[in-house]
């Protein structure tokens, strides 16, 4: 698969799932909605490091310069 994903896409994506991880650490966020958003963040952490977003092919977005 082509990248997708451009440089501050992906730094933008790996600060959001550190922001959440900190936050569930510290139990600010828990319960459900807490392994919901730590999922999440796991997921943007892994496209991030493959900069390989599968929504952005479905949609035929590229925020990386060709």
């Amino acid at each position: 698969m082509k990248k997708n994903m451009g440089g501050a896409d992906r730094i933008l994506r790996i600060a959001i799932a550190i922001v959440i991880a900190i936050l569930f650490w510290q139990g600010l966020i828990s319960g459900i909605l807490g392994y919901l958003l730590l999922g999440l963040a796991a997921i943007f952490l892994l496209t991030s490091l493959i900069s390989i977003c599968p929504l952005y092919t479905l949609f035929r977005i590229r925020t990386c310069r060709r």
